[in-house]
């Protein structure tokens, strides 16, 4: 268990918001992170950490590449959705995750998509760190500010917010849930 004054400071930190998706046998799975980090400046390699617990990590294990969509700040809903595990919403937002012409998992709209083909993986603690090289980047909205998170702060756009006040996108998203419920 993590100390709570660690924790109150690593909440702190403040990254961009990524969604990470694969498939494999016809099953596509994605989450969203704010752990995935560029790890060389000689070579286009990241490092995405997923926990093993995830449905998204046995497609992620099994297919050995992945896709980032970069989210742009107008993106939070596509974030809050991916950011609770997709069985939950019973995968009931398709828009939110395509198939781009080559077949690979996107979230539309995003800033860019970076196609990774996995190099190594690190078991660590509760998550596995995979290891890959960036083999094709497709721009998106490159000019859009990019959807930020900090554990301690929430979603947040460079130098302000990501939400109107008083909007709940996760209520938003629950009543989705409970529509599909009473069909």
């Amino acid at each position: 268990m993590i100390d709570a004054d660690i924790k109150r400071s690593l909440g702190q930190m403040i990254k961009g918001v990524q969604v990470v998706a694969a498939t494999h046998g016809g099953l596509a799975r994605a989450y969203t992170s704010h752990w995935v980090t560029q790890i060389s400046f000689e070579e286009p390699v990241v490092m995405a950490s997923v926990s093993p617990k995830h449905d998204t990590h046995p497609v992620l294990v099994a297919a050995g590449r992945f896709t980032v969509s970069l989210l742009a700040a107008d993106q939070i809903r596509e974030g809050q959705y991916f950011s609770y595990p997709g069985r939950k919403f019973r995968y009931s937002a398709p828009e939110y995750l395509v198939l781009d012409d080559e077949g690979r998992p996107v979230v539309p709209n995003s800033i860019a998509w970076l196609h990774c083909e996995t190099f190594d993986r690190i078991q660590r603690f509760d998550h596995e760190l995979f290891l890959a090289t960036v083999t094709e980047v497709t721009e998106g909205r490159l000019g859009e500010p990019p959807l930020l998170y900090s554990a301690r702060h929430g979603w947040r756009v460079t130098g302000g917010g990501a939400r109107e006040k008083g909007q709940s996108v996760r209520d938003e998203l629950l009543a989705r849930v409970a529509e599909l419920d009473g069909e």
